[in-house]
């Protein structure tokens, strides 16, 4: 482990960001008029979008490969009526469903229809410049990822399964293995996830607090986190006013009619409308490396452990007290009764980051209305609606206690929806996450999921400022893959694909 050290160190003014051009949405319609904006079909969209099945902790994840196309069709047919809708609610199981490029290539959708998805979907995660624009570097570069990299075998479906209690979970495990047996499908790998730990991460702290709200379905009673739909599922209207790029398909290759019109009034048919991308990496946390750091960053002047600033810096780093609290609600200490206080802004209660860092995670991931231009204003919240992410993710692998080592995998898998990987995902990795330079911030990446070595973070800058240096990376990926989880609809059209399609590509 690199070694951590603190010092005083001058902070620099807060800089202003530009923002990259936009990539993937169209242009508004030459006629000019206002699109209508659409009620969300959650008969129609897989449930996952909507909740994070907390009331189901037993979860599983089935990686699978297809054979042969007409075999893997005939396996989508066979699950396609198990699969959980957004309505109504799943009660004691759900499935979910999503597929890679290959795999949608592998079911033997043609060519010319595949080509509408996104580039960086086509793409995948593991290419070497997108390798380096992620920060999946060193440890977490994909040549040394377990699933889904460039020396492992490809991932063509991706399972998740959900279940109110460990023995239900394996009989709904068993049921989907006989059925992809059935249809020749091949097991690559089944992730499990930890559900004594739901909601909990392995640092220490409560996880998946801040969520957005998709407009047309989650009833809010505060816009902070109100989101268009369209920035979460394909066919709809998002916080541009847009319809993001999708695939279409011609009205002859769904003979069946099962995809919905296109929304934008063209003869085709929309096979991405009510259907998400779907972001998966594995991270593996490194918690003994983690709470070494503290303990150095934190003893007494006479070497002894100081739990007290342990816990502080922890917390600094976060922006988030262990129960969930907010350092911007909570600045001096864990308050659990504030724990689920969501509506707080940075700008005019923390403009310096006096209560939470500039550079803690929490506020790098999700930074409200504290970025340009007019931080603290409707404008900034517009800016900041338009990178946010529905995360969907699981910690798995055993707790460890406190003071205790041992070799123990564990980690978080990580899952995130969005209708723009480059603007939403990707962005917020590269720009917010990983940049040393986020916020007018100097030699300084997230101090949690930063870079490989040297990180640095300014802990506090009141009385003086302090900055800890040398910090070692305590969060590496060790797998991922970009999904497409399409709608019902979809699923079945996937299902039905003629065997001539190719023929149209």
């Amino acid at each position: 482990m690199a070694q951590a050290a603190l010092k005083a160190w001058p902070t620099g003014v807060k800089g202003k960001k530009n923002l990259p051009p936009l990539t993937g949405d169209k242009l508004v319609r030459e006629c000019g008029l206002p699109i209508a904006e659409l009620a969300v079909d959650a008969a129609d969209v897989q449930g996952l979008v909507f909740r994070g099945y907390g009331a189901l902790p037993e979860c599983c994840y089935p990686l699978l490969r297809i054979e042969e196309p007409e075999r893997g069709r005939a396996f989508v047919r066979a699950i396609v009526d198990r699969v959980s809708r957004g309505v109504p609610a799943a009660r004691t199981v759900a499935v979910q469903i999503a597929f890679t490029s290959l795999g949608l290539s592998a079911l033997g959708l043609p060519q010319s229809i595949l080509q509408q998805f996104s580039r960086p979907f086509l793409e995948g995660m593991v290419g070497a410049h997108r390798s380096r624009f992620l920060g999946d570097t060193g440890e977490s570069s994909p040549k040394r990822w377990e699933w889904g990299g460039p020396s492992t075998p490809p991932v063509h479906v991706l399972l998740m399964l959900f279940a109110e209690s460990a023995p239900r979970l394996e009989e709904l495990l068993a049921e989907m293995r006989r059925t992809w047996e059935a249809h020749g499908l091949s097991e690559i790998r089944i992730l499990r996830t930890n559900p004594a730990l739901l909601g909990k991460e392995h640092f220490g702290f409560a996880d998946g607090i801040s969520q957005p709200a998709i407009e047309g379905y989650h009833p809010v009673s505060s816009r902070l986190h109100l989101v268009k739909p369209g920035e979460f599922l394909l066919g709809y209207v998002n916080e541009y006013g847009l319809y993001t790029e999708r695939p279409l398909v011609e009205a002859a290759l769904d003979p069946f009619g099962s995809l919905p019109l296109d929304v934008e009034g063209s003869p085709r048919r929309d096979l991405g409308r009510n259907g998400t991308y779907l972001v998966f990496r594995q991270l593996r946390q490194n918690v003994v490396a983690f709470r070494e750091t503290l303990d150095a960053l934190t003893r007494n002047p006479d070497g002894s452990p100081n739990r007290q600033a342990r816990e502080y810096l922890a917390a600094r780093m976060v922006g988030r007290w262990p129960s969930g609290a907010s350092l911007v609600e909570a600045p001096h200490g864990d308050d659990p009764t504030k724990a689920r206080n969501n509506l707080f802004r940075y700008h005019h209660e923390d403009r310096d980051g006096l209560k939470c860092p500039i550079g803690a995670h929490v506020r790098r991931a999700n930074p409200r209305d504290a970025l340009a231009p007019h931080p603290g204003s409707e404008r900034s919240l517009e800016v900041n609606r338009r990178h946010r992410l529905l995360r969907r993710g699981r910690t798995y692998g055993p707790e460890l206690a406190p003071d205790a080592v041992d070799g123990e995998d564990r980690g978080l898998m990580f899952i995130a929806l969005n209708a723009n990987i480059v603007r939403q995902f990707e962005f917020v990795q590269h720009s917010w996450l990983v940049d040393p330079r986020f916020n007018g911030l100097y030699g300084e990446a997230d101090p949690i999921v930063g870079m490989d070595e040297q990180n640095a973070f300014t802990a506090t800058i009141d009385p003086v400022p302090v900055r800890c240096t040398g910090l070692p990376r305590f969060v590496t990926v060790v797998g991922g893959a970009y999904f497409f989880m399409p709608g019902i609809r979809a699923l079945r059209f996937l299902g039905r694909l003629p065997t001539d399609t190719k023929a149209s590509s």
